[in-house]
């Protein structure tokens, strides 16, 4: 019941994973934080609409990310504790040269308040932005906000 979608790119394994890794080229410019090894802390924000900390808890070269989520806070949803505790994982796989990549978001049920807008948003992340951030180099993520005067 955890939410989960798959692509195939063309580049190998090591590749797409500096890829997922680059957060800011595919996810939003406005992530705070280091992202790239185990422990790392980094916080992610879109307007006053989504907050939240996540960890990077398991890092195997080519083959998985995983990111806890520490603490959530959507402005559209009743219960605050969605997404609180679940885990962000990318599975990769060489498929002959071609790298496939299953997104799970391990938690994220139809339950949730969230579950709808947040398929829609991560299904948006993963088969246009990231994909296009691993072929061409150039994602589509939340821009930078404007510095508030």
């Amino acid at each position: 019941m955890n939410f989960t979608t798959s692509i195939v790119v063309d580049q190998r394994t090591d590749e797409t994973l500096r890829a997922i890794q680059n957060m800011r080229g595919w996810w939003s410019e406005e992530i705070e934080g280091r992202t790239d090894k185990v422990g790392d802390v980094f916080h992610y924000h879109y307007k006053d609409v989504h907050r939240c900390t996540m960890e990077l808890t398991e890092l195997v070269p080519g083959k998985r990310v995983v990111w806890l989520v520490t603490d959530n806070d959507f402005n559209f949803v009743e219960d605050k504790s969605e997404w609180i505790g679940t885990r962000v994982i990318f599975d990769l796989s060489d498929e002959g040269g071609k790298t496939l990549i299953r997104f799970t978001h391990e938690g994220l049920v139809p339950a949730y308040e969230c579950f709808e807008v947040c398929q829609n948003a991560w299904t948006g992340y993963i088969s246009k932005s990231l994909r296009d951030l691993i072929a061409t180099g150039k994602g589509a993520p939340n821009p930078k906000e404007p510095a508030s005067v």
